[in-house]
């Protein structure tokens, strides 16, 4: 149904000197999506107000809504030339006037409508250049709706699949993409009930809590309206400091289903954890933090364990936000495991005294598109200190890269095994009692593999060959004199 229409925006930003790269194509169709989202909205609330025979406000002032500048239409339904804006004139309208107008809008709470406007265009800029181009999109998005389920699904699933084109952008695009089959992988060990509070500080694109939603509403037909109600405003949680990403998580909740996602645009390190108190915190924690060093000490402040790696921040973030007996699954680099640096020390202590570190999943290199660096998977749960750990080294027979990504058959052994931490060649389990007591090393150092022949001194080798020659030439010669 919108699959053409997404291929001809794209059609249309690769030609506009604005948009350059895949972040840019999403980021701006990101914005006008969202605002006709607004305008559906709008239409969907005044029917329900006017079946109650209730006044509707309407969220945005007149000149300002989809139907006045971007698509007004004539009374047969058609867009109306006379008066749509094109060229300069819409241009203007939207980078002189519009944005300037979404950027004043300011609320408390996250759900609400008016902080996601407010929050979306406070940094967001048109990058459009053409006026004339920007024109062909909205009439396009003017085509889509977001009213039936059914189109709902459907452009949640073209929308991954531009977020997930974003994540194979190099570098800077996979930190808004974890790959779905890894992520309902975590979400399948945490196992997430109705009712939990579900938290993710990092969010990016919200693929964690998108397909945490997914994975709750498996069967959707069983659910009552109590439970829904649950899912829909009091279940899943978020942070993001980037605005591109900001966006892209809540357009990508809304597709899916999530009506008033609870996402704030904030750096969730800048809070002291030492302020969360009890009813901030969360029954399930799912997550993959930014990696990279140099954070500042102004930032460090905040953690009684200081460190300039982001991660390391956000994972002491994770264990404090955490309820006692909540549930936890992150995306970590592998070198937290063994490095001997006091914080990673200091971290790895804390989180086997008051965690309970039951499994870590070792990935391969390349399970992140363009991240140059190795992951492990820590699945735990606050309360109880960790007394055994069970390993699963994720070993593939290929390489992964963008051509041939982690798929969910990867995952199929680890997950079968994960539910009785069976032994495997693959999978071990590690005592916390035989653990260097002062490093805390949990290097993920497969015990039934193999170890791989030492090379030989190239001295032994020619001597060897030397010796076989010798030994050659002997049984020549007695072949020679036979003859």
């Amino acid at each position: 149904m919108f699959e053409q229409a997404f291929k001809n925006i794209d059609d249309i930003l690769h030609t506009d000197a604005g948009s350059a790269t895949e972040l840019d194509y999403v980021e701006q169709t990101s914005w006008i999506l969202f605002l006709k989202y607004l305008d559906d909205l709008d239409e969907t609330k005044k029917g329900e107000a006017a079946l109650a025979g209730k006044k509707y406000n309407y969220i945005l002032d007149p000149q300002y809504r989809w139907d006045t500048w971007a698509c007004p239409k004539t009374k047969d339904g058609k867009l109306d030339h006379n008066k749509a804006l094109d060229g300069d004139d819409l241009k203007d309208f939207v980078n002189l006037k519009l944005f300037p107008y979404l950027k004043k809008f300011k609320a408390e709470e996250p759900n609400t409508i008016e902080y996601k406007i407010g929050e979306i265009f406070s940094e967001l800029k048109n990058k459009i250049s053409s006026g004339y181009k920007l024109r062909e999109i909205l009439n396009i998005v003017d085509s889509m709706h977001f009213r039936l389920h059914e189109e709902k699904h459907e452009l949640s699933h073209l929308y991954e699949a531009k977020i997930k084109n974003m994540g194979n952008a190099g570098r800077n695009g996979g930190e808004y993409y974890t790959p779905r089959p890894l992520i309902r992988t975590i979400v399948n060990v945490v196992a997430p009930e109705i009712g939990d509070k579900i938290y993710d500080g990092a969010c990016g694109s919200a693929g964690f809590l998108v397909e945490s939603y997914n994975y709750l509403t498996q069967n959707k037909a069983k659910l009552s309206s109590n439970q829904m109600e649950k899912l829909q405003n009091t279940t899943f949680y978020g942070k993001e400091i980037k605005s591109l990403a900001y966006i892209i998580g809540i357009m990508n909740m809304i597709l899916h289903g999530i009506e008033a996602p609870n996402i704030r645009h904030m750096n969730t390190l800048s809070e002291n954890i030492n302020d969360i108190q009890e009813k901030d915190r969360y029954d399930v924690v799912l997550a993959n933090p930014p990696f990279g060093a140099g954070i500042g000490r102004e930032i460090q402040q905040n953690f009684p364990i200081k460190t300039g790696e982001t991660a390391f921040l956000f994972l002491q973030h994770f264990i404090k936000i955490l309820k006692a007996g909540g549930k936890a699954g992150v995306v970590i680099k592998n070198t937290f495991l063994s490095n001997t640096d006091n914080a990673s020390v200091s971290l790895r202590k804390l989180l086997l005294e008051s965690c309970n570190l039951h499994t870590v999943l070792d990935l391969p290199g390349g399970t992140f598109a363009g991240a140059g660096v190795k992951t492990v998977v820590l699945f735990f749960e606050k309360g109880v200190a960790t007394k055994k750990v069970w390993f699963y080294q994720l070993n593939l027979d290929r390489n992964l890269g963008k051509t041939n990504p982690l798929n969910e058959k990867d995952l199929e052994e680890f997950v079968k095994l994960q539910k009785t931490k069976a032994k495997s060649a693959n999978s071990w389990t590690v005592d916390v009692a035989n653990i260097d007591q002062e490093t805390f090393d949990l290097s993920a150092k497969n015990p039934n593999k193999a170890e791989e022949a030492a090379l030989r001194n190239p001295k032994l080798i020619l001597e060897a060959m030397k010796k076989l020659d010798a030994e050659a030439e002997k049984i020549l010669n007695s072949i020679k004199s036979k003859l």
